[in-house]
């Protein structure tokens, strides 16, 4: 116990996290890797962006693959870290593991994090239709709602129609976040699908789960993506410009959609709420965002919960007759063309944190300058806040973060 002999030592001072690598292996449709060797890629050519040694990293974050998935993805790229998380909460993993990297890394527990992922889902799809009914509902709490035929896209419909129900929202409105999306993919040659998209052709697709057409749903992708987290002490060894993690927030929703308050409120409202708070910023402050958009409707509700409108704004917020979304649009989403254009291999969080990093530092201003999104002031340099916000399972988790230079 504390005595007067024996004091609690003083806290030491938090480090500064930065953002210090990023990259992204092969993706679309590859045939000829399996999920290790793609996150094998992606972590090479992310240390390669950060130009640190191999030798810094002391901790992985890894979820997704194999059954012990980051002692098996370590042996694989053969590291031994002191630090790890293997932290799985569907799409909102990535957020996260970066934030708990972050606090590790703050806290002198680690130096260096690397968060990997990689993901055949594509390649896969034969497979996985076969055991995808089984993932929802032979165990636990979801025996109670898996006879009724929920299925993961359904259960999101079902949300969207509430929505549509309590506030207006249009199929129209909600087709603006899939047009924006793949306007913001022409300018990406990584994306799987760049070519133009009318709200008419969104609205004409083969019906999935109502209101959901085809293309009201994301894209399946193979890929795999890399992020590296390390102490202020190496940001002068770095390549690029650091990106440092200003504020993050997490929170858990529900699991059963018959435990859910409303349907129309996202866990983000929370996860939000926390990382503007420790980041001492608003969202007037943001000057683009990267949602996860397995669904239209996903960006459309989290741009309310997350204070960019008012709630049940949403709809003529994302109508596509305003660009809001666009690259040059008041409030740039998605701008790598998002999981409904450029890719969806799986847990996609970990590609938000890329495209916002990439953003922020200005990486496409010279090489790429349609890709670039400009500052909101127009004066001439990258913008400096972004914001990343993850969604796990069917609204049942969130994660985000403030990111900035």
């Amino acid at each position: 116990m504390p005595s007067l002999h024996n004091p609690v030592p003083p806290e030491q001072p938090r480090r500064r996290v930065a953002v210090v690598g990023v990259a992204h292996s092969d993706c679309g449709r590859v045939d000829d890797a399996t999920a290790f060797q793609l996150h094998a890629q992606a972590a090479r050519r992310a240390l390669a962006d950060s130009g640190l040694p191999r030798s810094v990293i002391d901790g992985v974050a890894s979820a997704g693959l194999g059954l012990l998935a980051p002692v098996e993805v370590c042996e694989y790229l053969g590291l031994r870290p002191r630090w790890t998380d293997s932290t799985s909460v569907g799409g909102s993993t990535w957020e996260v593991m970066a934030a708990h990297a972050a606090d590790a890394i703050a806290a002198g527990h680690a130096e260096a994090v690397l968060l990997v992922y990689g993901s055949t889902a594509r390649a896969d799809l034969k497979a996985r239709r076969r055991t995808a009914g089984l993932a929802l509902g032979a165990h636990g709490p979801q025996q109670f709602e898996a006879p009724y035929g929920h299925t993961l896209i359904s259960k999101y419909a079902m949300a969207a129609r509430r929505h549509m129900h309590a506030y207006g929202t249009t199929l129209e409105q909600l087709a603006g976040v899939a047009v924006q999306a793949r306007a913001n993919a022409a300018a990406n040659p990584e994306a799987m699908y760049r070519a133009p998209l009318t709200v008419d052709e969104v609205l004409a697709g083969p019906p999935v789960a109502s209101p959901f057409t085809k293309l009201h749903c994301c894209i399946r992708s193979d890929g795999g993506c890399a992020v590296l987290l390390a102490a202020e002490d190496y940001v002068p060894d770095t390549r690029h410009a650091p990106v440092w993690i200003l504020g993050a927030g997490e929170h858990l929703s529900h699991s059963l959609m018959s435990q859910w308050e409303d349907f129309t409120v996202s866990p983000a409202a929370v996860s939000g709420a926390l990382a503007y708070r420790r980041a001492g910023v608003g969202p007037a402050d943001i000057e683009l965002a990267q949602l996860y958009d397995a669904f239209s409707y996903m960006p459309l509700v989290a741009l309310e919960d997350l204070g960019f409108c008012a709630k049940g704004e949403g709809g003529p917020f994302v109508d596509a007759e305003h660009g809001r979304l666009l690259r040059e649009g008041a409030l740039p989403v998605n701008t790598d063309g998002g999981g409904l254009s450029a890719c969806h291999p799986g847990m996609r969080g970990l590609f938000l944190i890329t495209e916002a990093v990439r953003q922020l530092r200005g990486d496409y201003a010279s090489t790429a300058p349609a890709r670039q999104v400009p500052r909101r002031d127009r004066t001439p340099g990258p913008p400096g806040l972004a914001l990343v916000s993850g969604v796990g399972g069917w609204f049942c988790s969130s994660a985000t973060l403030v990111l900035g230079r």
